[in-house]
C-alpha cells in the first residue's frame, strides 16, 4: 500500500490516464516473460526526464520502491515489483530525437521499440546490431537494461558495444549524462557501460545515443545437419576458427529439432540429431569464399547435409518460434542463457546431456553457438514437487559446470530475480561488496528495483 501523502503528491502532477492505482489496471504490469506475478501498488507513465526525476525524488522522500520497466519481455524477473511500490513504465517515452547518418548515430527515448530504431536507420543504409528475439516488441530501454544480444552478437557484439552515451536519473534523483556523441572519448570513468546491464538498479534511462552500423551489401544462409552432437560441436569450433566470422551461428539440439518436426514433419531430415543455422554477410565478393570455408569446416563423418539456403528470413523465423513452442508443450520451463568458451562447447553439451539424464529431466537446448551462448531449457511439471527438486539440483550442477569451464551464468537475459541466488558462484565476495557500494552511491535509499541482482 502506498503512503496516502505520496498518492496525493503524485495525483497533483499526473493525470489518471498516466497514474494507475486500480489493481485491475495495474495487473498488466505485474508480470514479465518469467511468468512470475508480483502486482505493483501503482503504475506511472512519465513522458519526460523531468517527470522521471520528480517521481524518483518523491519515492525517496516516502522510501517507496520504484521499478523501471520497458515492455516486460525479459525472462529473468528483472522488471517485477517484488516488494510492491510503483512500476515505472517508460513505454510512452517514444521520441526518436535525432537520426544522424553522417555520424552514424540515433538518439532516442527508452520506450522506442528496437524495431522502430531499425526502421529509422534502414533508409540511410544502417542498422542497430542488437537483435533479441523480442526485437519487434522490446524497447531500447529494456535492451540497454539487460545488455541484450541476439543471433548477430557473434559478429557485432551485444548492446553494450552499440551505445555511445546515456542520460538517466539516478536513484538519488539526480539527472546525469554519461559517455559522449562521438565514437572516441576517454574523459572520466565509463559510466555508460556501468549502467548498461544494471537492470534498473542504479538509474532510470531517459535517453540513449545509439551507435549505428552499415548494413551489409550481401547476406547468405547455410544449414548443416549432423547425425550426432559430437560432429556438430566440432563443426562449431572449426567454423569459429575461420578468419572471417559468420554474422550468426545458431545451434539446435535433438529436442529443439523434434519441436520443429512436431509442426512440420517434412522440414528436416529424419536422422538429424543436431543442426546449425549459419549466416554470413559482407560484400558480394566476400560471400562465396565465406560459404566455401564454412561448408569445408562442417565436413565430418557425422555430417548429413550442409548447403546454402536462399531465404535467410525464413531461417530466422523458424529459429525464433522455438521459445514460444516450448511454452506450449511444457507446463514450465527453466530457461537459462549460460555462456562458455566456444572450444568448451563439446564438453559442456556432452555433460549437460549426462546431467539431464541423471536427473531424469526433459531438456531442450539451442542458442547462439558462435559465442558459446546456449539457452538451456529444463522442461518440468511445476505441480510435481519431486521433479521441481530434481530440476533445482540439476540447475545448480549446470551452473557449477559453466563456471568450471570459465563461462558466465548469463549472456543476455540478465540476473533479475531468477539467477540472483547463484551470482556468488561467479563473483567473489570482495567484488560483490564493491558492487553494493556502487549501488549505494547511485541509490542511497535502495528504492530502485530493490532486491534484484544481488544474492
Amino acid at each position: 500500500m502506498l503512503p496516502v501523502d505520496l498518492v496525493a503528491d503524485l495525483s497533483a502532477v499526473f493525470p489518471a490516464d498516466r497514474f494507475y492505482t486500480d489493481p485491475v489496471d495495474c495487473y498488466s504490469y505485474a508480470y514479465d516473460n518469467s511468468r512470475k506475478i508480483f502486482p505493483p501498488d501503482a503504475v506511472l507513465f512519465p513522458l519526460t526526464a523531468e517527470e522521471v526525476q520528480s517521481i524518483v525524488r518523491l519515492c525517496n522522500q516516502y522510501e517507496t520502491p520504484l521499478v523501471p520497466r520497458g515492455r516486460g519481455t525479459g525472462t529473468a524477473g528483472g522488471s517485477l515489483a517484488e516488494q510492491g511500490g510503483i512500476a515505472l513504465s517508460l513505454e510512452r517515452m517514444l521520441n526518436i530525437i535525432a537520426v544522424d547518418p553522417a555520424n552514424r548515430v540515433i538518439v532516442a527515448e527508452p520506450g522506442v521499440l528496437n524495431q522502430s530504431i531499425q526502421d529509422a536507420a534502414k533508409p540511410h543504409g544502417f542498422f542497430w546490431p542488437p537483435d533479441p528475439s523480442s526485437a519487434a516488441y522490446s524497447s531500447i530501454g529494456g535492451n540497454i537494461a539487460t545488455s541484450a544480444g541476439g543471433p548477430h552478437a557473434v559478429k557485432y557484439g551485444t548492446t553494450r558495444d552499440h551505445v555511445l552515451g546515456i542520460k538517466a536519473v539516478t536513484g538519488a534523483g539526480d539527472i546525469i549524462k554519461t559517455g559522449c556523441y562521438t565514437t572516441k572519448g576517454v574523459v572520466g570513468y565509463d559510466l555508460t557501460r556501468l549502467l548498461i546491464g544494471s537492470e534498473g538498479t542504479l538509474a532510470v534511462i531517459t535517453e540513449a545515443t545509439l551507435k549505428l552500423t552499415a548494413l551489409p551489401h550481401a547476406v547468405a544462409g547455410i544449414t548443416a545437419h549432423f547425425r550426432d552432437l559430437v560432429s556438430c560441436t566440432s563443426a562449431i569450433v572449426q567454423i569459429m576458427a575461420q578468419p572471417q566470422l559468420p554474422s550468426a551461428l545458431e545451434f539446435l539440439d535433438t529436442g529443439a529439432l523434434d519441436l520443429i518436426r512436431s509442426r512440420d514433419a517434412d522440414m528436416l531430415p529424419t536422422d538429424s540429431q543436431a543442426m546449425l543455422m549459419i549466416e554470413v554477410d559482407g560484400s558480394a565478393n566476400e560471400i562465396p569464399d565465406a560459404i566455401a570455408a564454412i561448408l569445408k569446416a562442417c565436413q565430418s563423418d557425422g555430417l548429413i547435409d550442409a548447403k546454402q539456403v536462399q531465404d535467410t528470413a525464413s531461417l530466422w523465423k523458424a529459429r525464433k518460434t522455438l521459445s514460444p513452442l516450448l511454452r506450449e508443450v511444457a507446463p514450465k520451463k527453466i530457461n537459462e542463457d549460460v555462456v562458455v568458451p566456444v572450444n568448451s562447447l563439446p564438453e559442456f553439451l556432452a555433460q549437460l546431456t549426462q546431467l539431464s539424464a541423471r536427473y531424469q529431466l526433459a531438456n531442450v537446448n539451442f542458442g547462439h553457438a558462435g559465442n558459446g551462448n546456449i539457452h538451456v531449457n529444463l522442461l518440468i511439471n511445476p505441480d510435481d514437487p519431486e521433479e521441481v527438486k530434481r530440476a533445482e539440483q540439476c540447475l545448480d550442477e549446470i551452473f557449477d559446470l559453466v563456471i568450471r569451464l570459465n563461462g558466465t551464468l548469463s549472456g543476455e537475459h540478465g540476473i533479475g530475480s531468477e539467477k540472483r541466488a547463484f551470482v556468488s558462484k561467479e563473483i567473489d565476495n570482495v567484488t560483490l561488496e564493491l558492487m553494493k557500494h556502487i549501488k549505494q552511491l547511485f541509490d542511497p535509499k535502495n528504492i530502485l528495483n530493490p532486491g534484484k541482482l544481488f544474492p
